[in-house]
């Protein structure tokens, strides 16, 4: 029985969320993570290597990752998050407060 478990759990495809969640993304998968902001945002954070321009792209789509780019990811473009941020006059206020270099 266990034997079958684990043929069929090895015959599953591997998608995004699956190496997401269980650690196994790496630097190929960079194209397709960087399509959802909060992928980009996890992917930037977590792989070394990452390419920081494609990320902050695919994380500015909405204003709450632009804001956490903006904050944990060394070498965000800090003008570029503030303008996705600051669609959001919440995530605005944050970005005036926390983040060093807005412009207020």
């Amino acid at each position: 029985m266990i034997s079958k478990i684990i043929k069929d759990a090895k015959d599953q495809p591997k998608t995004i969320v699956y190496k997401l969640i269980r650690g196994l993304l790496t630097l190929a998968d960079e194209e397709e993570v960087c399509t959802k902001p909060q992928w980009a945002y996890w992917f930037a954070m977590d792989i070394p290597g990452a390419n920081v321009e494609k990320c902050q792209e695919g994380a500015c789509k909405r204003p709450y990752w632009a804001y956490m780019f903006a904050r944990y990811i060394p070498g965000a473009d800090i003008e570029k998050c503030q303008e996705a941020a600051c669609k959001n006059s919440y995530y605005a206020y944050l970005f005036s407060l926390y983040i060093t270099g807005a412009n207020k």
